[in-house]
């Protein structure tokens, strides 16, 4: 005899509801920018950052059709992915990274998109031995550090990409795929997230003169992803646009 499948809560109903409606409003923009720039609609991942929401949203997502989920904070993001395993999702980490956080992120995440310094290329390749896991790595840009130094929110100013890329080209169980940004805040490219863009499409082009693989550009989120499809970004970060303004962290 089979049993009837319990209903969904109302709460919940709704909130699919209201997750697949702006779900269908970000793939209208994605697929009108697509249009814009003469480009497949195929050819542009939409990674859903679900922080500050809880793994309930996650599945919900998933539901929808969602295959690729983002998270920044280690902390929220283990407990999250444990709790939707055997969802089909792609996991991504998109935020800063502490050296006594590779462990753990080794254990959940497909691709690390903020890797920044050498230091955390050989604890993420130590890390990712330990899970027996491959990493996809994505070299952090940021746009307005000064030459050899790092960003105020991660991420290697442009003269250090190459040397960055051959340390995770080189490191055992890491996969170098490609580039990732940030739209700058202060300096020459503040308030024109275009130019930014197009200046990661450079660096990105330079890089795969010598790793032809490393064909990933992560760059937009919820305010320019128009113009990061435009400028030839292959994943879009999106969080508020499908998920909602975002409550206040704890």
């Amino acid at each position: 005899m089979m049993t009837a499948q319990a209903a969904p809560e109302p709460h919940e109903s709704a909130r699919k509801a209201e997750l697949a409606g702006n779900l269908a409003r970000v793939e209208e923009r994605i697929e009108s920018a697509c249009v814009a720039a003469g480009r497949k609609r195929e050819d542009v991942t939409l990674v859903v950052v679900t922080k500050t929401y809880p793994a309930s949203d996650v599945r919900l997502l998933a539901e929808l059709g969602v295959r690729h989920v983002a998270e920044n904070r280690d902390q929220d993001a283990a407990p999250k992915a444990a709790a939707c395993a055997d969802a089909p999702l792609t996991w991504h980490f998109v935020g800063q990274l502490q050296t006594n956080k590779t462990r753990s992120v080794a254990g959940y995440a497909h691709y690390v998109h903020s890797v920044d310094r050498l230091r955390l290329v050989t604890s993420l390749s130590r890390a990712a031995e330990r899970a027996e896991r491959e990493l996809g790595c994505l070299v952090q840009v940021a746009l307005d550090a000064p030459s050899g130094s790092v960003g105020e929110r991660g991420g290697v100013a442009p003269d250090g990409v190459e040397e960055l890329a051959e340390a995770v080209a080189g490191a055992q169980m890491l996969r170098l795929d490609g580039v990732m940004t940030v739209a700058p805040l202060a300096g020459p490219y503040a308030g024109n997230p275009r130019d930014a863009f197009e200046r990661l499409r450079e660096i990105s082009t330079g890089l795969r003169e010598a790793h032809p693989a490393a064909n990933m550009v992560s760059a937009g989120m919820s305010s320019d992803l128009e113009e990061a499809v435009l400028a030839g970004a292959t994943h879009v970060r999106v969080g508020s646009a499908v998920l909602g303004e975002r409550p206040r962290l704890r």
